[in-house]
């Protein structure tokens, strides 16, 4: 989690004079580099003491310590950023067609970004984690269960089962996993670890599972935890947003990564069992149009379409 995230996170939970101080922070992140500590303390009706404690309470010794951190932040956010807010991608007056073409600039920027961030290594390491376990299990909270299941459906065409437990039966699934397991942990903020999905890797860890962490930038629990972590693109805001398009769709491609990386281990033996289940069950289904139809099946006048 970005210190921007986490400063927005303080400003909801806090209910002491630090409030404003996160508001000030957040709203004054361009200029902030010419306020001292004084000053910042009579804009926000505070004292230097409690500007101190502010710093203090994100786990710096001090405020230049945490000045020095979040200018470097917000350099990278503003070298990096989208020509789109990915928090407020659209407008209450735009047009259906410039709302679309927003809404693709978006997606296109979130997947680049997604791409800039990614650690390869971890990627590798996450394949060796799937290709050897005997389950796999996929703990989120929605929207990314929701995503998970798309990716358990992937997985499944090739032979490989994935349990994406419901919330109520989390606990007592990942409690069941052991060291011939593997479970990919997914959390936008990655913080709090008595929360659920967090609040499993513990338990997890103890019994051996093999874990793979999905997470915002920037430091929180399950990057201290899980040290194989793929990173979501994180330009958004916790809460002050339209919707999570861009968080979704960095982990739809991170999950699609994950499965594409398994297909290419044993590719050519990947796709024949995908193509031959595919033809038995799905006998009765012929593509409408000819660019679709498989070479060894003539176009259909039903009307049918094909399938994954």
């Amino acid at each position: 989690m970005y210190l921007f995230q986490r400063i927005e996170e303080m400003a909801v939970r806090a209910d002491d004079s630090r409030r404003s101080i996160c508001d000030f922070v957040l709203e004054q992140k361009g200029n902030l580099a010419s306020c001292s500590m004084q000053q910042i303390a009579e804009k926000t009706f505070t004292s230097k003491a409690t500007v101190f404690r502010f710093a203090q309470s994100l786990g710096y010794a001090g405020w230049r310590d945490f000045l020095d951190d979040f200018l470097k932040e917000a350099d990278y956010l503003q070298r990096h950023a989208s020509p789109t807010d990915p928090n407020m991608p659209f407008d209450a007056d735009d047009a259906p067609d410039a709302l679309v073409a927003k809404l693709a600039s978006l997606q296109k920027d979130t997947i680049d970004d997604t791409v800039r961030v990614m650690d390869y290594e971890a990627l590798e390491q996450a394949t060796d984690y799937l290709m050897s376990a005997q389950r796999i299990a996929v703990f989120g909270m929605s929207p990314n269960s929701i995503l998970a299941m798309v990716f358990r459906r992937r997985m499944e065409t090739i032979g490989r089962q994935v349990i994406v437990p419901p919330l109520d039966e989390s606990g007592i699934v990942s409690r069941g996993l052991g060291e011939n397991d593997c479970a990919i942990v997914i959390s936008y903020s990655g913080n709090n670890e008595r929360r659920e999905p967090m609040r499993y890797v513990a338990p997890m860890k103890a019994n051996g599972v093999r874990l793979i962490g999905i997470t915002s930038g920037g430091e929180n629990y399950l990057r201290r935890t899980i040290p194989c972590t793929l990173c979501i693109s994180s330009r958004e805001r916790l809460y002050s947003k339209i919707a999570g398009f861009s968080t979704s769709q960095s982990v739809m491609f991170l999950l699609d990564s994950l499965f594409s990386s398994v297909f290419a281990r044993n590719f050519q033996e990947n796709f024949d069992y995908k193509v031959s289940n595919s033809r038995d069950l799905e006998r009765r289904r012929s593509a409408s149009l000819i660019s679709m139809a498989e070479t060894d099946q003539e176009p259909s006048s039903e009307g049918a379409t094909t399938d994954e």
